[in-house]
């Protein structure tokens, strides 16, 4: 269920996990990783995700793509995998995330209702626009926002401060969508209207935040819209 949204000016998405598949990587690997994958992948976005809120709490900021690379590493030690080539061959398609399937349409389908779309994403500039070029994506968007510049990542406010100076939408314009639980509460606390794309059936989160509502695919966002 969904509560009624306001007026909308803007739909904002997070990235990875929401548009980008980020176990697409690992699952080209399946014939190297064998049996290995599915741990593999799971522990790389695990050790992906706390090293951004680690760096952020010590004040220790390096980019989106240096710490992908540091939970990989930390991935492929944990079960067992010593080859720099595989790990090269993972980095380089986590620049080539697969998009989920409704992606693109849902988009397309924002933009011909005359409303901005954009991505506001822990991922560096770098990262971004290969994802979103790979994708075909980059003319359904009309932003990608980065926390690069601000060198601290979600779920710090500030970060979700962004949308409004990069978009001049003020934040009870915006619906924002995430797949991530942790990152669709922070953004409802910060003031968006929120509705939580809960593709894989998890558990709310205990942390605050009023959401709008949830789904479980992009599309279903459609008729909520005003």
């Amino acid at each position: 269920m969904v509560a009624p949204l306001p007026p909308i000016e803007a739909c904002v998405f997070d990235a990875y996990g929401t548009l980008f598949d980020v176990h697409a990587a690992a699952a080209r690997c399946k014939d190297d990783l064998g049996e290995k994958e599915e741990a593999l992948s799971n522990l790389w976005r695990l050790k992906q995700l706390q090293y951004t809120w680690l760096r952020s709490l010590m004040g220790a900021y390096e980019d989106f793509w240096t710490l992908t690379g540091d939970a990989l590493d930390f991935a492929m030690n944990s079960v067992g995998l010593n080859d720099p080539d595989l790990r090269k061959k993972l980095m380089e398609l986590y620049l080539q995330l697969d998009v989920y399937p409704e992606v693109k349409a849902t988009l397309q389908a924002l933009k011909d209702k005359g409303l901005k779309t954009a991505i506001l994403s822990n991922g560096s500039p770098t990262m971004l626009d290969a994802a979103i070029n790979n994708a075909g994506l980059a003319d359904v968007l009309d932003a990608a926002i980065s926390v690069d510049p601000i060198r601290i990542y979600k779920p710090d406010p500030s970060v979700y401060g962004l949308v409004e100076k990069e978009m001049g939408v003020s934040p009870h314009s915006i619906c924002f969508l995430s797949s991530n639980g942790w990152d669709a509460q922070g953004a409802a606390h910060f003031g968006f209207n929120v509705v939580w794309i809960n593709r894989f059936t998890q558990e709310r989160e205990r942390i605050p935040g009023d959401l709008r509502g949830e789904i479980t695919t992009l599309n279903q966002l459609l008729p909520l819209l005003p």
